[in-house]
């Protein structure tokens, strides 16, 4: 108990001296308008030192917290906590970067790039929002002299992957063994499979900034066949080692670091290179731009797969199909091709066969991810009896109202069978989760059987009639 007050303790007291000294920065900011260049751009490395910092005190006091915490009555309310806190944030960080790609993309394609646009401009755009009129303008590359305010989109994106990294951490490492190995897909350690996911991240951006910076970035078509068969190829290993929620996870988790990465070692290296000549008036290397803006063009296209994986949690027909990787990739290939045929409609140019090409292969995902009729006979009358010893032997250690897992100390989302009406009124979930996708009990940590599975297939078909 002292140890814990003095790690608190320490811990919080820096926490403060952070907050103070970000505060301190942000004063000495607003009067530094006029000061030097150099003198600017060290109270900023100051700054980005100070929330790094702040942010890694944050992390520190959330992992000693659930140290603290695990075995004890108060891991659970905890993990629930955090999971509800780092989500919304990640969310809501989230909401603010993709806007930010969406609106971009969208301006750069419809610029008005030919009528009453001077030498210097790429284009411009007239719009109306919220009850105002707007008028942007693009320059080909840099203007000749550079405001003192200038707003730089990169907060979005880091907060976006650092909440999503953390997010990773709460609901899958933290629970390794209950949420991410599945001993039927791979035999593998808590720490193993860490690592693994850890290290899949690394392995993917450094193949995809070589296949970035290869001849085949000249070649639009050639270079979208290739990304997409590694994207698919990381879904496919996924499947192999992790249990397949997990697995659909940490391809979203590895296409949004490709995506952060994009903007941390591409896009804001680019952009500070094209201000920093524009501030001395040399002239601005074109590439550098075009690069940043290839990058946030792949950005915009990985956003609708990354979405679906976010929501894919809540539909196990996807992720328990017996080909979950190549649903997953099935879908993100659709999705991507939706956003390019809007990318596309955007510009004023028209492509009858994208949009209906990607919604049939939608479709078509639906319609092959559908439950084959079950053929294995059943006993007349199943009892509820029968029934019941199943959902007693195999269920309620995790949804009850006091939960004997050793992972989850409150029924995850709420579903309990503690009575014969809770268990009515969820067949259609056993249906879905425990018989057709049997995604259920996770990781068949139970050991529950076929033949369970068909008992509770027959009830459920019969009627689900309690006797």
């Amino acid at each position: 108990m002292m140890v814990n007050v003095l790690v608190y303790a320490v811990l919080g007291l820096i926490l403060v001296m952070l907050v103070v000294m970000t505060y301190q920065f942000h004063h000495l900011d607003k009067q530094s308008q006029d000061a030097g260049d150099a003198q600017k751009d060290q109270l900023h490395l100051s700054q980005g030192f100070i929330y790094t910092c702040l942010v890694l005190v944050v992390m520190a006091l959330i992992a000693y917290t659930w140290y603290s915490a695990k075995g004890t009555p108060y891991e659970g309310h905890l993990m629930e906590w955090l999971n509800i806190v780092v989500r919304l944030m990640h969310i809501t960080f989230g909401i603010a970067w993709i806007g930010a790609s969406f609106y971009f993309v969208f301006l750069e394609n419809a610029l008005n790039r030919t009528e009453n646009v001077r030498d210097e401009l790429a284009g411009n755009l007239w719009a109306v929002h919220g009850g105002g009129f707007y008028y942007l303008e693009k320059y080909k590359v840099a203007p000749k002299t550079l405001p003192k305010h200038l707003h730089w989109f990169k907060y979005e994106a880091y907060f976006t992957w650092i909440s999503g990294f953390s997010l990773l951490f709460v609901v899958y490492y933290f629970n390794a063994k209950a949420m991410l190995v599945d001993t039927n897909v791979m035999n593998l350690s808590a720490a193993a499979a860490i690592g693994i996911g850890i290290g899949s991240f690394v392995i993917a951006w450094i193949l995809y900034d070589l296949l970035c910076k290869s001849p085949l970035i000249k070649k639009p078509f050639l270079f979208s066949i290739v990304g997409f068969a590694l994207l698919t190829g990381f879904a496919y290993f996924y499947a192999q080692v992790f249990n397949s929620r997990a697995a659909y996870i940490h391809f979203g988790a590895m296409i949004g670091s490709l995506m952060a990465a994009n903007v941390f070692f591409v896009i804001i290296p680019a952009q500070k290179a094209m201000v920093a000549a524009a501030k001395i008036g040399q002239p601005v290397d074109p590439s550098y731009g075009k690069k940043a803006l290839a990058r946030s063009l792949h950005n915009n296209y990985f956003t609708l797969p990354v979405l679906f994986v976010m929501v894919s949690n809540h539909f196990p027909s996807t992720f328990g199909n017996q080909y979950s990787w190549a649903v997953l990739a099935a879908i993100s290939l659709g999705t991507a091709g939706v956003k390019h045929y809007l990318n596309l409609k955007e510009k004023g140019q028209y492509n009858v066969y994208i949009l209906p090409a990607s919604v049939g292969l939608l479709l078509a995902v639906s319609f092959v991810t559908a439950p084959q009729k079950n053929t294995d006979e059943c006993k007349p009358n199943v009892s509820f009896a029968a029934v019941n010893a199943i959902i007693q032997s195999r269920c309620v250690q995790c949804h009850s109202s006091k939960p004997t897992d050793d992972v989850y100390t409150a029924p995850p989302n709420g579903v309990v069978y503690d009575t014969p009406q809770d268990i009515v009124k969820k067949k259609d979930l056993i249906m879905q989760r425990v018989v057709i996708t049997k995604t259920m009990p996770q990781n068949n940590k139970t050991n529950i059987t076929p033949e369970e599975r068909n008992i509770l297939r027959c009830w459920i078909e019969q009627g689900a009639i309690v006797k």
